[in-house]
């Protein structure tokens, strides 16, 4: 199935996954910095905000977002946009010369790391509340319990499937891990794979395998468990059933979106940031459900992906409150609602995400998969970054030979001691 959104389409940027940042290295930095008192004069009437929107639609989207909120408070808010993988070293080297933008937008896996080292301000204590946002989405733009980032819209993964291919099977949309398999194996033929998933040696992987290891009882702090060793055990099941290409160790989520294009693959995990690519075939008719589970009823708990939007502690209180409010703005629930049909994003806000469901019901799997989905730094915080690092080299051994069990042990032990 296509989705049509009622706005404009854009390319597709994959937004969901962070650069995975070293905590210690950050964290000496913005200690050596003083975060307080600002070293330049500053227009009061001019605020700015530094995103990762260097896409054109998308700075333009957020140009458009920041211009209706500067207008509704008085004030002009200009946008800095750098690469992703540049927000935070840019963040660090301005927190040095005491120069921060009035708002950061963080990838939110990387914000628990500003935050640890006193860099931003409570969001509630500038008024932002959070009544209408699922818990899971709040813990997304928290640390220790507090709210220091505020979630536009927010992107999970899903099951997408070739409409086509199964129907001619006869095969039924899988809902469990046996279901899945058996659907995997039966839709194997030729050059064509029953699904695809990407494995990666990057945080593409890690994030895949996240609604494997939760749906399973699994979980980051423990990655040795039964839990974890049986969610990397069903990938190689897969694997072994010649159901999933060998090459998954190396294919990116972009890849696995190539190869389900291609018609190489009936099935794939990923996410809506692929889905204006897929609208570029028009005879390409897919659909998407969400994750498989387990066993019938279990719930399917997939990873939150996206950004935040922060308040730099700058020592200027004034500014701090004014920049709050306008994170507010972009925030509400009608600008969540616009920015998120424009990005196929699901908003953070319920009521913005009911009328969402709304608009596009092709992406409803969504929807749910999202309201019961958790934030990778929500037990860990900044240090995430370690235990991504040592999933991502389990992934490699186990899927080249080693025993799932084997190499979890090692992945623990690395997760523990930092090497």
């Amino acid at each position: 199935m296509t989705a049509h959104p009622p706005v404009a389409a854009h390319r597709a940027r994959g937004r969901s996954r962070g650069a995975v940042t070293s905590f210690a290295a950050v964290s000496v930095l913005i200690a050596g910095a003083a975060l307080t008192g600002c070293a330049q004069q500053r227009d009061s009437d001019v605020y700015t905000v530094m995103n990762s929107s260097t896409d054109e639609t998308y700075h333009r989207w957020d140009a458009e977002a920041m211009a209706r909120c500067g207008e509704q408070l008085g004030v002009t808010v200009e946008q800095q946009s750098v690469p992703a993988s540049q927000v935070m070293t840019k963040a660090l080297r301005m927190a040095s010369s005491k120069s921060l933008p009035d708002i950061v937008q963080f990838d939110a896996s990387e914000m628990p790391t500003f935050a640890d080292a006193g860099g931003l301000v409570d969001l509630r204590t500038l008024g932002l509340a959070t009544d209408d946002i699922p818990e899971g989405i709040v813990d997304f733009g928290s640390y220790q319990g507090t709210y220091y980032g505020a979630a536009r819209s927010v992107n999970t993964l899903a099951l997408f499937y070739n409409k086509d291919i199964l129907d001619e099977a006869g095969v039924r949309v899988p809902t469990t891990w046996d279901e899945l398999r058996r659907a995997a194996k039966e839709l194997t033929e030729g050059n064509r794979y029953g699904v695809a998933l990407s494995a990666g040696g990057a945080e593409d992987g890690v994030f895949q395998f996240t609604p494997f290891m939760w749906s399973n009882g699994g979980d980051e702090t423990d990655l040795d468990s039964p839990q974890v060793v049986g969610a990397l055990d069903y990938w190689k099941a897969l694997l072994q059933d010649g159901s999933l290409s060998k090459s998954t160790v190396n294919w990116t989520q972009a890849d696995v979106n190539d190869q389900f294009m291609a018609g190489n693959a009936a099935m794939m995990i990923n996410g809506p940031w692929q889905v204006e690519t897929l609208n570029t075939d028009k005879s390409l008719h897919w659909e998407i459900a969400q994750i498989p589970v387990p066993e019938a009823g279990a719930d399917s708990v997939g990873p939150l992906g996206g950004a935040v939007l922060t308040v730099p502690n700058t020592g200027d209180t004034e500014r701090e409150r004014t920049a709050g409010r306008i994170v507010a703005c972009l925030a509400s629930e009608k600008e969540q609602l616009t920015y998120a049909l424009n990005s196929w994003m699901v908003p953070a806000n319920e009521k913005a995400a009911a009328k969402w469901r709304e608009e596009v019901p092709e992406l409803d799997a969504l929807a749910d998969q999202v309201a019961a989905a958790r934030s990778r730094t929500a037990k860990l915080g900044a240090g995430w970054s370690g235990v991504s690092l040592a999933l991502q080299s389990a992934f490699q051994s186990a899927l080249t030979g080693q025993s799932s069990e084997t190499a979890l042990q090692r992945a623990q032990q690395r997760a523990t001691s930092g090497n």
